[in-house]
């Protein structure tokens, strides 16, 4: 082989290996379903903690999600809602007398889902009948469990997502599976070619070396400007590994991290307080759009059913102010020499959409924090939900750091002098 620099070097290809097409061709052994049977019968259950709620999955009978809370006088509040329940269906019957039928002539084709870059086969298990869900007429919501190969796992959740308004997908990482060939786990085969410089030629291309230069210095800001824009507060801190997952209209909501405008800061500045620049953010199936002095709206868009939209809150200035009588409108940060200096406000946005579970408007405290990164554009948006249909919007940007000593006795800001 010769390079574009006329190195010439002598490669070695390897040969390909055929894989385990004959063993999965000659399997006779357990369906998948029979596999998974001492899940099911020994009732067991797997959980998952996000920083708000709970998952709970009690294998072949049902996926509950919860959050529990001590009120006063140590009495416990729980809130939970079913995703799915397995009502008067044996979890083994039904896919398995389908796979045992379709197994002799070999006609069905085994699902795949990609895991971190790699389509995975995977085994589902449906659940219907959950807790009924306010956006979808009250119909049940229902989830799909995907067991999955893994030969060190215990079960764990991988993740749980809503794929459709109220319907849901559960990853299961369990070893009971890996007894079929057809459900491991394969590693997309990496195959070194081995080539040896020729006379005459460096030991390696100069265009690769210069290319593995290049990638070693870009690693590290890569990184760290990454880990800067994660949003991290006393209350609450999350990863860029295990986001928040969206659960319908009463969720722990996601995290997104955008890049808001191009506009000059005087500029910005100047449209955002008037409400005419709007934030956007959220990640996965719901959006949120916050319109400082309007309104904080939840949506989601969809080509086929079009525009799904929910009023989480509007402005009221006498509404606010009322509220801040009551409640800490502007939040300071001690600085080294003494002074203060004001670190965050809290906005109060009621009168949305009336709740399904509480009869009453949905309502949001809206959290404006500075927060410094090297992107001055960059803007951090997050959605809590810590009661029924009252939530936590935060919104995290160096341009807030400009304005919040503005910030009067309620909060309210203004386009600095």
């Amino acid at each position: 082989m010769t390079t574009v620099d006329k190195e010439k070097y002598k490669c070695l290809l390897p040969l390909m290996a055929s894989g385990n097409e004959e063993e999965e061709k000659d399997y006779k052994g357990p369906t998948p379903g029979e596999l998974l049977e001492p899940l099911f019968k020994q009732s067991s259950c797997s959980y998952r903690i996000e920083s708000y709620w709970t998952y709970e999955v009690c294998h072949g009978k049902h996926i509950r999600q919860y959050h529990e809370e001590k009120e006063t006088g140590q009495k416990i509040n729980i809130q939970e809602y079913y995703l799915g329940n397995m009502i008067m269906k044996n979890p083994l019957s039904e896919p398995d007398q389908e796979e045992k039928e379709n197994s002799k002539d070999g006609a069905k084709e085994i699902p795949t889902k990609n895991i971190e870059g790699q389509m995975t086969p995977y085994y589902p298990v449906e659940l219907g009948n959950g807790t009924p869900c306010s956006l979808r007429q009250n119909l049940p919501r229902s989830s799909t469990v995907m067991y999955i190969c893994h030969p060190e796992a215990k079960h764990e959740i991988l993740s749980v997502a809503e794929v459709t308004t109220c319907e849901y997908e559960v990853v299961i990482l369990t070893p009971l599976l890996c007894n079929h060939p057809k459900y491991r786990f394969r590693a997309s085969p990496v195959n070194d070619i081995f080539c040896q410089s020729l006379p005459g030629s460096p030991l390696k291309p100069h265009n690769l070396e210069q290319l593995e230069k290049q990638q070693e210095m870009l690693k590290m800001p890569f990184r760290r400007v990454k880990e800067e824009e994660m949003p991290s507060t006393k209350e609450e801190k999350f990863s860029s590994i295990h986001k928040p997952v969206a659960v319908g209209s009463h969720q722990l909501l996601t995290v997104g991290t955008t890049h808001i405008s191009k506009l000059t800061d005087e500029q910005l500045i100047k449209e955002f307080l008037s409400g005419s620049y709007c934030f956007h953010g959220g990640v996965g199936w719901w959006k949120y759009e916050f319109c400082y002095g309007k309104y904080v709206h939840q949506y989601h868009e969809d080509r086929k059913s079009g525009k799904t939209s929910v009023v989480v809150g509007t402005w009221s200035k006498e509404e606010h102010i009322e509220w801040s009588r009551k409640n800490a409108a502007r939040t300071f940060y001690l600085r080294e020499d003494g002074t203060q200096t004001v670190r965050m406000v809290s906005h109060f946005y009621g009168n949305g959409d009336v709740c399904d579970l509480t009869d009453k408007p949905r309502q949001v405290t809206v959290k404006l924090k500075c927060k410094e990164s090297d992107s001055p554009h960059a803007v951090t948006i997050y959605m809590l939900e810590p009661h029924s249909c009252q939530y936590i919007l935060g919104v995290e940007s160096p341009v807030i750091c400009k304005i919040l000593d503005t910030a009067d006795e309620y909060g309210l800001l203004s386009v600095p002098s």
